[in-house]
């Protein structure tokens, strides 16, 4: 699919720079995933805490004790 960006030729300039891509259209799309990751992070950090019928998993071993192996 094509698509004509206009983006300003000093910001392709610093992030070919800084990752080390030379081609535009791989410098964009590592761009996009980048911000994708990023927002889809903030987005799961604001939800973090949220559910309120979650029910705590239980512990393996009683409070308290040591493993003898320790």
């Amino acid at each position: 699919m094509g698509t004509t960006l206009d983006i300003e030729d000093e910001l392709l300039d610093k992030a070919a720079k800084l990752t080390g891509i030379k081609e535009k259209t791989s410098l964009v799309k590592r761009g996009l995933e980048s911000l994708i990751a990023i927002e889809s992070a903030k987005r799961l950090a604001r939800l973090g805490g949220t559910e309120k019928r979650l029910q705590v998993a239980p512990r393996r071993r009683a409070a308290g004790k040591r493993d003898a192996a320790r």
